[in-house]
Formats: structure tokens, C-alpha cells, sequence
């Protein structure tokens, strides 16, 4: 069964109050609307993943991620839809007493959890660590953290055809930097993408991706981690604040992973005058709301 979006993404206006007096305009594709679970760039990364899946008749995908992955909730859900075996490598022992609503998410949706030390998930690119799980699970289909390989890059890709002629920059979350390759290397030449890390030190993506974007488009993007909130996963009293003001201004939920701390910083760059007066900026909303699971109880949507 293929995975087919509930719904088209589309472009929606962000109010002008906040930005008018700086910049041109800011817009935001709403990729979190095509499907509720597998939403955002996750539906791009994964496409993929699953058509080579299903081509060469393999029956069963691993995957990586920590207790809040919403790559790995988006996993186990494309997995059961596409009636794939899924199996999840999950960062520290500590949430298996006590499962996230994510993993519990990716339980009901028939994953397996293997829980593993952070020193054994420190080993999650390594060839012969890699050839270990293979033995062990039955010879899956292997993805990485984030759906970052190369269908998930070409997934990704698709997404910069829905960025109309006319917009300057284009912003966008970075966990593994796949997005905003995707984006950078089919993007019109000449579009900025500026990529918002939601972890401490994740400016080293800077030169970690450089190896996957085309060598005349490396001028075109950087990422940012100054707006980390405390390191990845983890957030503020001001971050949540600052997530049910803009959902009252613009009707448009942020996750607290992600595209809130894009926000966040956006905004701080354009009251700062970092983008010229003619800027017009087009924000992509890479999904993930499951993430919100956690902190339900101090947001208004």
C-alpha cells in the first residue's frame, strides 16, 4: 500500500504585524497537513524508503531514534499502512520503564523497541555495528536516524517544488540536515536556506551535510543553533508562551521540537535586521505535533 497524503500542503500567509516593519513578507508551507502521524518532511523521507522497500519484496525496516523521535512514530505508522515489519533502536534505557506518548505511539502502531545504551547508539553509522543488527533482525532494510540516506534526501527533494518562484529565503528545522539538503540542491539557485537546530552545538551541521549538497549550491544555506532552549527535546516556559501566542496570531499549531525554536529565532533575526528590507521568507512547518503529546496540558490547541 502506498502512502498517500490525506491532504495537499499548501501556503499560508503569516500576519504582518510582528515582521511588516522589517522585512516584506513571511509566509508558511504547511507541510504538517498531509497526514496526522506521517506529517511534515517525515511523509517526503520516508516515501522512498518504503517504495524500495516494497520493489525489492523486503518485509522489514530498522530504524533510529531517541524517546521523542517523531521520525521514528512516522516510521512505525508508514511500516503498518504499507503492511512493513518495523523495528525501532531506541537512544538509552531510560524510557523503557516508562514509555514517552511517542514510543508508546510507535507500539501501537506494531513496532518493535529495542532499547540500547547511548554508548551501543553512538554506533549507529558504524559498518560492522550495522552488520550485527542485520544478523540479529532478519536482514531489514536499514534507514537511518532521521531518514537520512539517499531516498530520504530525494523524498526531501520534492519538497522544493512546492516553493513558488518569488521568495528569497526559505527557513526550515535540522535535525539531520536531510531536509534542507533535499531542499538546497533543487531549490531555485539563488534562495537561501537558513536551517534552525533545535540541539546545542548543531552548528557542526554546517560542515557535516556539505558532503550531500551540489557543489555550486554550497553558498546557499546555513544552520543556526542558537536556539536550542536547553538542548534537544528540552524547552522553556518562554518557548511554550511564545507557542500559544503565534498559535492565536496565525491559527497555526508549532511543534515544541522543532519548528517553534525555528520560529523563535526567526523572529529574533528579523527584528535584528539580519535580511534585507526586500526579503520575503517562506518558513516550511515540518510536522511532528505528536511531540506535543508531553506538554498537552500548556498549550492552547
Amino acid at each position: 500500500m502506498a502512502i498517500i497524503p490525506d491532504r495537499q500542503p499548501y501556503i499560508q500567509t503569516i500576519n504582518g504585524d510582528w515582521y511588516s516593519y522589517k522585512i516584506a513578507e513571511v509566509a508558511m508551507l504547511r507541510l504538517d497537513v498531509v497526514h496526522p502521524v506521517i506529517s511534515g518532511n517525515k511523509w517526503y523521507k520516508l516515501k522512498y524508503n518504503i517504495a524500495f522497500c516494497k520493489k525489492k519484496g523486503i518485509d522489514t525496516i530498522l530504524s533510529f531514534g531517541g524517546a521523542y523521535s517523531n521520525h521514528l512514530s512516522a516510521t512505525a505508522a508508514a511500516a503498518k499502512l504499507s503492511e512493513i515489519r518495523s523495528i525501532g533502536i531506541i537512544k538509552g534505557t531510560y524510557a523503557k520503564e516508562n514509555l514517552t506518548p511517542t514510543l508508546q505511539s510507535c507500539i501501537e502502531y506494531g513496532m518493535q523497541l529495542v532499547f540500547v545504551s547511548n554508548e551501543d547508539y553512538r554506533r549507529k553509522n558504524e559498518f560492522d555495528y550495522l552488520n550485527e543488527l542485520a544478523e540479529r533482525y532478519g536482514n531489514p532494510f536499514i534507514i537511518p536516524e532521521g531518514g537520512a540516506n539517499d531516498e530520504g534526501r530525494e523524498g526531501a527533494g520534492e519538497i522544493a517544488a512546492l516553493i513558488p518562484a518569488g521568495f528569497s529565503h526559505v527557513a526550515v528545522s535540522v535535525g539531520t540536515g536531510s531536509t534542507l539538503c533535499g531542499i538546497v540542491n533543487n531549490v531555485q539557485e539563488g534562495v537561501h536556506v537558513a536551517g534552525f537546530a533545535p540541539m546545542k552545538g548543531g552548528n557542526y551541521l554546517n560542515d557535516e551535510i556539505r558532503t550531500y549538497i551540489s557543489q555550486g549550491r554550497r553558498g546557499q544555506y546555513r544552520v543556526y543553533d542558537n536556539w536550542h532552549f536547553g538542548g534537544f527535546g528540552k524547552h522553556t516556559e518562554e518557548q511554550l508562551s511564545f507557542m500559544n501566542q503565534f498559535y492565536k496570531l496565525h491559527n497555526i499549531p508549532l511543534d515544541v521540537v522543532y519548528t517553534s525554536k525555528m520560529m523563535y529565532g526567526l523572529r529574533e533575526q528579523i527584528e535584528a535586521g539580519v535580511y534585507p528590507a526586500e526579503a520575503r521568507i517562506l518558513c516550511v512547518h515540518t510536522g511532528g505535533l505528536q511531540g506535543n503529546a508531553s506538554i498537552a496540558d500548556a498549550l492552547i490547541y
